[in-house]
């Protein structure tokens, strides 16, 4: 990891860490606004912003254990940690969903009055706080799975915020209290959405699926124009985080010095690097072309025959 790298991480960090902060204190005074109030959805994002501090601690845990250099054992480091993190957050988010959805069940078949201007003055605050969180997040979410996750959190909790607002300056002047599990149904479905995301991401890495946007084809096709390069075949790319892609694959040269093949390889690691941003290319020069070759093997025979 470079020391450029190392500072973003770094800033990432004291980002995560503010963020944390407020995720903790917001909610605290959320509860206590909703039970004075009596409002389920001041309540319910009050359940949310806490399962947010839980999932910021995974995001920032997981961003400190990135910064380890690779090991004997762990060869590629530990930056796919972020990704088992992710997927941890979405468990989280989807069981305060479902949490939110059972209570906001029961306070529909029993509505309760509730106290408008204390609705407005809590949830106000909770959308400012969720509104610096997320503005301190965006760039990065662009960058990292991890931070992105923690991002969508974020704005996730603004606009059910704010929405806690625009209810708390309905029921001043309204009783229409069945909007509050109404409201709280639609935080649950936000939660539904903002996770859903993250773990189809999730999953394209962990199953060392290719990255969206790379085409293995496109790939091929230029590497093969290549002087000097009479095929390729046994190609894959995956993603090793959500920021670095690998690559493998068997590059057929004709015979010849070590010496030039080192200088193809240069040229062939410099064209996947800026044309389709991989960055960590493994390749395997041969001089005759596999059996049945394909872009994504080639077919080996095996002798089962036992020698005397």
């Amino acid at each position: 990891m470079t020391r450029n790298d190392r500072d973003n991480e770094t800033s990432w960090s004291r980002r995560l860490i503010a963020t944390m902060v407020m995720n903790l204190i917001i909610p605290a005074i959320q509860i206590y606004g909703g039970l004075v109030s009596g409002s389920m959805a001041l309540i319910s994002d009050a359940i949310h912003n806490l399962s947010d501090f839980t999932s910021v601690f995974i995001s920032y845990t997981a961003l400190r254990i990135g910064l380890r250099e690779p090991t004997v054992r762990h060869t590629f480091g530990y930056k796919r940690f972020e990704v088992i993190a992710a997927v941890f957050n979405v468990s989280l988010i989807f069981g305060a969903g479902i949490y939110i959805f059972i209570e906001g069940w029961n306070r529909l078949q029993n509505p309760q009055p509730i106290r408008g201007n204390l609705v407005i003055m809590i949830a106000s605050i909770a959308f400012a706080a969720n509104m610096v969180s997320t503005l301190m997040l965006k760039p990065g979410a662009r960058v990292n799975l991890n931070i992105r996750g923690a991002f969508l959190h974020m704005l996730t909790d603004a606009l059910t915020s704010l929405s806690v607002v625009i209810l708390g300056i309905i029921w001043m002047f309204k009783p229409w209290y069945w909007l509050d599990p109404v409201v709280s149904w639609v935080i649950v479905l936000l939660i539904l959405y903002s996770g859903w995301g993250i773990l189809k991401e999730a999953y394209v890495i962990l199953m060392n699926a290719t990255p969206p946007g790379i085409d293995l084809h496109a790939i091929q096709k230029s590497i093969e124009s290549l002087e000097g390069v009479r095929g390729i075949h046994h190609l894959h790319v995956w993603n090793i985080s959500s920021q670095d892609v690998a690559l493998v694959a068997h590059i057929v040269v004709p015979d010849q010095m070590l010496s030039r093949v080192n200088s193809l390889a240069s040229e062939i690691r410099h064209l996947l690097s800026t044309r389709f941003a991989i960055g960590h290319p493994v390749l395997q020069f041969e001089t005759e072309e596999c059996e049945a070759a394909g872009l994504l093997g080639c077919l080996i025979h095996t002798d089962s025959r036992r020698t005397e």
